[in-house]
């Protein structure tokens, strides 16, 4: 590798390449290693989450919401699916010199509105301002907190026979964005499913005491993700297409512009594997909330091609559902 492609920051295999192959090693310890969406640790009697993400999104303003709710969602989420309660953020912003303070305006009320939303706190924060060019309009990072409250959360807590859940209809995040990028219009208006997921996830963990791992499939999708879970485990994970919830929006949209829906970015998605006995204890809980009203069992954990996950197809047969091997859609998130 003579330079850093945009690859590297798919969420696929260049860049598990990348982290795995130089990052994590020259960073190592036992709380990185485990490469959760938070890392967990202890201080005094209490567990800890602690989470960070930048966003690069372009267009910054897209169909169903914007960097601003975008970087509190997201940050929301990946506290959340490591079974804590998200509390505080922190906000950091970099503006390219020239930026329209109204735009400034109305992500700031974005965020604002989000963080009632996710019923968080921004407590500290930064604001660097650059020379035109050194950045397309706003990047935002963001760091969260939070206390942990559901323990064990890990692949190694995944066992053969479990169920594999998503609460909701896939791809709606980058179609919506992509859309508002390229000047796209569909039949079906498409909108980000870009949402804080505490509340739900909150829900589920009180119905199910057996989750064995959440995820949320932002970058490479669903395929992606759940490539990560069986990544180096002693199972495999077969999915059954005609189970996985795609709109016909989404569904069309994709095969005109020849995509894959099952590697397109979701934002307000999480997959659940949890124990086969409290699968329907889950979808309950889920569609209980408004965010899982279309929650489905989209697969189930196997003994059978361990490392891998298969597609049951539609159509009939199998195929490989590899890991997203370069970059689908370029700042998606």
């Amino acid at each position: 590798m003579e330079s850093i492609l945009l690859g590297h920051g798919s969420g696929g295999k260049l860049m598990h390449e990348l982290l795995d192959g130089f990052v994590l090693k020259e960073l190592d310890n036992d709380i990185l290693r485990k490469k959760m969406d938070s890392g967990i640790f202890s201080m005094g009697n209490k567990r800890i989450a602690f989470t960070t993400d930048s966003y690069v999104v372009n267009p910054v303003v897209f169909p169903g919401g914007d960097i601003g709710s975008l970087a509190v969602y997201g940050t929301v989420n990946d506290l959340s699916v490591c079974g804590a309660k998200p509390l505080y953020i922190s906000l950091g912003v970099i503006i390219e010199e020239g930026l329209e303070r109204r735009l400034l305006e109305r992500i700031v009320r974005s965020i604002k509105e989000a963080l009632k939303r996710s019923g968080v706190l921004v407590v500290t924060g930064d604001t660097k301002v650059v020379e035109k060019g050194s950045c397309d309009k706003i990047f935002i990072n963001t760091a969260g907190i939070g206390e942990v409250y559901y323990e064990g959360l890990s692949t190694n807590s995944i066992r053969p026979g479990d169920s594999v859940i998503v609460n909701g209809p896939i791809g709606e995040h980058a179609i919506s964005v992509l859309s508002k990028r390229e000047g796209m219009e569909f039949e079906t208006g498409i909108s980000s499913d870009a949402a804080p997921l505490n509340g739900l996830i909150a829900k589920v963990l009180k119905a199910s005491g057996k989750v064995r791992l959440m995820r949320d499939p932002t970058r490479g999708g669903i395929a992606t993700t759940l490539n990560e879970m069986v990544m180096g485990m002693p199972f495999g994970i077969a999915v059954d297409e005609s189970e996985v919830p795609v709109s016909k929006a989404v569904k069309s949209a994709s095969e005109l512009l020849g995509l894959d829906s099952l590697y397109l970015a979701c934002e307000g998605r999480v997959i659940v594997v949890t124990a086969p006995e409290d699968e329907k204890k889950v979808l309950r809980a889920m569609k209980a909330d408004g965010l899982g009203r279309s929650a489905r069992c989209i697969g189930r954990v196997t003994r059978e091609h361990k490392g891998r996950v298969w597609l049951n197809m539609a159509s009939g047969g199998r195929r490989i559902l590899d890991m997203l091997s370069g970059e689908q859609l370029p700042r998606i998130c």
